[in-house]
């Protein structure tokens, strides 16, 4: 297929978006050798379109130097990565990489201009987006000031869930809320 930033044609009559981002992305696990298909606490093959250009990603560090691995970039792909391939392409990737040092989660966070999001990988997907907004009520207690019960119930309300990988050992839900529902 076609690819430019003009979009993806994906025939004569119909030109896709062109929404890159890297689908597999995290950091050494804390003491087991994983492949990088496999997402978990660690990050991973994710497939979250949301790991775009500009997004933060924040990973738990278990190891000496993180150990950061990326790959899989992708130039569009829809929810779920139904058929086990999206339009991976060939990409150059600039990141910038900070250690923060002082703060403990567990698992993989994003954040965008619009919005922050916790990322839970798990079988079966149920369990995937408990984790999600289960690690989200604790970001948003723990950062943003909300009494646990309070963020269950605002996220009851506003919460969003966003399907990423679920075509590999582990499917992968991202739990996330609008910036302006985090404003006192």
């Amino acid at each position: 297929l076609h690819v430019d930033r003009n979009g993806v044609r994906w025939n004569d009559k119909l030109t896709l978006p062109y929404e890159p981002f890297i689908g597999t992305i995290g950091v050494s696990p804390e003491i087991e050798a994983i492949s990088s298909l496999q997402p978990d606490y660690h990050g991973g093959n994710m497939d979250l379109p949301d790991v775009a250009p500009g997004a933060i990603i924040y990973f738990p560090v278990h190891t000496d130097g993180g150990m950061l691995y990326v790959g899989d970039c992708h130039a569009t792909q829809g929810d779920g990565e139904l058929s086990g391939v999206a339009l991976e392409q060939r990409a150059t990737v600039t990141l910038q990489v900070d250690l923060i040092k002082n703060w403990s989660f567990a698992w993989p966070r994003l954040e965008t201009r619009d919005f922050i999001m916790t990322i839970g990988s798990a079988r079966p997907l149920e369990d995937a987006a408990r984790i999600a907004y289960r690690e989200l009520v604790r970001w948003m207690a723990a950062d943003y000031g909300f009494d646990e019960i309070d963020a269950y119930m605002l996220l009851s309300q506003a919460g969003r869930m966003r399907l990423g990988n679920m075509v590999d050992p582990k499917y992968t839900m991202g739990a996330s809320i609008l910036k302006n529902y985090l404003k006192p």
